[in-house]
């Protein structure tokens, strides 16, 4: 078979005219350039150069079978750029879980601005609650997941994942914005409820919240959909806390911070430790800007510097 430097060697050599400028141009010796010129010859059965006194002379068949490879050796060119380029994350594809509210607040900024800077990227999202989510992780079907962790409802991530804290959020209660029902937790004994499904980390950390606060939380209604939650208060059906990332500002609803200790929910990216994705670091630090800054009850987090 041919070897492409080869075929390049005498692209070089009948371009100049000469072994030593081809040697000078593509940083060899003369030597070396006439010594791949022979093996050309003996590999292919042609004369590629008739030797002179005072030079070479190319010849017919040199010159053709430099028309002839020049196709392969722009396709080989083409496809060391493409390598380079997926090497370094300027190509490529890299799958991205996310958790619902993140997916409406965090990732359509990141994805678009990932966009402009990496077009040819090729992002694929998935979406799920962390415990689906860090399945798809650790078992290589995802590079990268954005999921969260209450403070009153902690988890235990499995071992040889990364961690990387992005914000953040206060939680938040809401009330209906004719209620004359209190803005403390302590003063919310006798209220309707609207929570997340059973068994949830929002609803244990409720519960919890509640218990902490002298009572047990009377749930009249469940849902894992905060539009769902936030028009249930808004028609004075219960009241909620949510986690900033799920409250939208509504002058149908007043909302106050919960001031309890560990009243908080994390959000973070987790990737396996040994994910040698080119994208992923640039991915990572997108969906670090793209966390909404100033906002009320959100409060980015900065990674410490290694």
């Amino acid at each position: 078979m041919l070897k492409p430097l080869h075929l390049l060697t005498l692209k070089a050599v009948v371009g100049s005219g000469s072994f030593a400028v081809a040697a000078r141009d593509l940083g060899y010796t003369a030597s070396a350039i006439s010594q791949q010129i022979s093996t050309l010859e003996k590999e292919t059965g042609l004369v590629l150069f008739e030797r002179e006194a005072h030079g070479i002379r190319p010849t017919a068949a040199a010159h053709r079978l430099v028309d002839l490879s020049g196709r392969a050796l722009a396709a080989l060119d083409d496809l060391d750029q493409q390598v380079r380029e997926l090497a370094t994350g300027v190509t490529g594809r890299l799958r991205l879980g996310s958790f619902p509210t993140a997916s409406v607040r965090l990732v359509p900024a990141a994805l678009s601005a990932l966009a402009e800077t990496h077009p040819r990227a090729r992002i694929q999202l998935e979406e799920g609650e962390p415990e689906d989510l860090v399945a798809l992780l650790t078992s290589g079907d995802l590079d990268i997941a954005l999921v969260y962790e209450y403070g009153l409802s902690p988890r235990q991530w499995p071992d040889g994942l990364a961690r990387h804290p992005l914000l953040r959020e206060d939680l938040v209660l809401l009330r209906a914005a004719d209620s004359h029902l209190g803005a403390s937790l302590p003063q919310l004994a006798e209220a309707r409820w609207i929570t997340s499904g059973e068994g949830t980390a929002g609803a244990r950390s409720l519960v919890r919240l509640c218990a902490a606060a002298g009572f047990d939380a009377e749930v009249a209604f469940r849902s894992n959909n905060y539009d769902v939650v936030r028009e249930l208060v808004s028609t004075g059906l219960g009241v909620a806390v949510v986690p900033a990332l799920g409250h939208a500002p509504s002058g149908a609803i007043q909302a106050t911070r919960v001031a309890q200790r560990s009243a908080h929910r994390q959000v973070m990216a987790l990737h396996r430790g040994e994910n040698s994705n080119p994208l992923l670091g640039t991915v990572l630090d997108t969906l670090r800007r793209a966390v909404p800054a100033g906002e009320p009850y959100l409060h980015p987090v900065e990674e410490p510097a290694l």
